[in-house]
């Protein structure tokens, strides 16, 4: 096996690459419809007198199935020659949740609402962690290795703009029609988007791939001798998911401790907290486009370096000030490198993860992810209640410097070549 080979995106016609391109981001439209119900989920849910810890299952039921499951679905999914149809059907059927939500909640009492609710969500995760891992070996072999930066930005542009729009009128949808008839209506009529979503994602077009050959056996730990093999030969590979991991659990640290910061610290209004949040948000757009040209006039690695470090001074400045002007427009300016690192570690991890073996080293790469997801925020909690939230806010961003710093001194990984057209 040589390791450093990669398809290049010239062996499909321009033709072919301009329809995966259009269907990526028309499919993109479609999980910004359904993405507006996301927020709006664990609101319903606390309307239904659901516990804190019913609504914080939401959070930690995909992080525990993607910890057990990734691996075994990456190794399924290795063995596809058309990863399309799997990533397709199960976006679909992870959308078709939220239409399911809202008819339940039509003929189910309100006693048993709340745990169906929780049950739809638990099966669920299983196409979920589909979705994270098919969804960067099909971005991958839709952009190749030149065009990750334009194809994500582009889409994930179109997502932020198609949800804020849709978060704006589902407001007003709320506001104007009694509960529990708002969000039944909501969560129905925003699952469309998963149709749209089926339909051009499905239609993405990426050359049938023949994978090498893998230990077929039943054996559990011959399973696990050869993954252990395949990803010690990945140095960069190693390097880069230790980096990550370090900095991404100052960042998932964090994840519970802004909340608490703004209503117990600093006693912001609800109002001031969707300035805030606003602020982050909507500067995302600007973000991609920013990044995107900078990657292409410094490099890839300038924006790796300059986005971690800015993500890694927003807890620290936030823990500085009380004042909710001063938050909001730290936040707006966290929200710029939060684009950029999106963009960025998504590019890294496909720079050091094999292309042959994408799905395996993209499935280990979510499981590191959601390792992180799971003990990080109760870490973060922790040391926000035996010490006070700014301390809290401080190790996060401790853990983060530490992350940028080791991006820093790193070396640049080896470029793979490509099999000549």
């Amino acid at each position: 096996m040589d390791n450093l080979l990669e398809t290049p995106p010239e062996l499909q016609s321009a033709d072919v690459v301009k329809a995966n391109f259009r269907n990526v981001q028309i499919d993109a439209i479609g999980v910004g419809l359904a993405n507006a119900a996301s927020p709006f989920l664990p609101v319903y849910l606390t309307h239904l007198n659901a516990t804190s810890f019913q609504v914080g299952l939401l959070s930690s039921m995909p992080a525990f199935t993607g910890l057990l499951l990734a691996l075994p679905l990456a190794r399924f999914l290795q063995r596809q020659t058309n990863i399309v149809k799997w990533f397709s059907i199960a976006r679909l059927i992870v959308i078709a949740s939220y239409a399911l939500t809202g008819i339940i909640s039509f003929f189910l009492p309100q006693t048993f609402l709340v745990n169906s609710i929780l049950l739809i969500w638990a099966l669920a995760t299983l196409p979920q962690t589909i979705v994270a891992i098919a969804f960067s070996v099909v971005m991958n072999a839709v952009a190749g290795p030149n065009r990750r930066f334009e194809l994500m930005s582009r889409r994930w542009s179109t997502m932020g703009v198609t949800t804020t729009l849709m978060v704006i009128g589902v407001g007003q949808l709320l506001d104007k029609v009694l509960f529990p008839l708002n969000y039944q209506l909501m969560f129905i009529g925003l699952s469309i988007g998963g149709l749209i979503s089926y339909y051009y994602s499905s239609h993405l077009k990426l050359p049938e791939t023949v994978h090498p050959p893998m230990t077929s056996t039943k054996s559990l730990i011959v399973q696990w001798r050869e993954l252990k093999e395949l990803v010690f030969k990945e140095k960069p590979f190693l390097s880069f998911m230790i980096k990550r991991f370090i900095f991404m659990s100052g960042v998932t640290l964090a994840a519970p401790l802004v909340p608490l910061y703004l209503v117990r610290y600093v006693h912001a209004s609800d109002q001031w907290i969707s300035i805030i949040t606003t602020s982050q948000t909507a500067i995302l757009v600007i973000g991609y486009f920013f990044w995107t040209r900078l990657g292409r006039r410094k490099g890839t690695r300038a924006v790796l370096v300059w986005t971690t470090l800015g993500i890694s001074l927003y807890p620290f400045l936030l823990a500085l000030t009380t004042s909710t002007w001063q938050i909001a427009v730290v936040a707006g300016i966290a929200g710029i490198f939060q684009a950029g690192l999106d963009l960025v570690f998504f590019d890294e991890l496909m720079k050091v993860v094999p292309i042959e073996y994408s799905a395996i080293f993209v499935g280990l790469a979510q499981s590191v992810q959601y390792l992180a997801a799971i003990a990080s925020p109760l870490i973060g909690t922790f040391i926000a209640d035996q010490f006070s939230l700014p301390v809290g806010l401080f190790v996060a961003a401790g853990l983060r410097f530490l992350g940028f710093f080791l991006f820093l001194i790193g070396k640049k990984p080896p470029k793979r070549v490509q099999i000549p057209a």
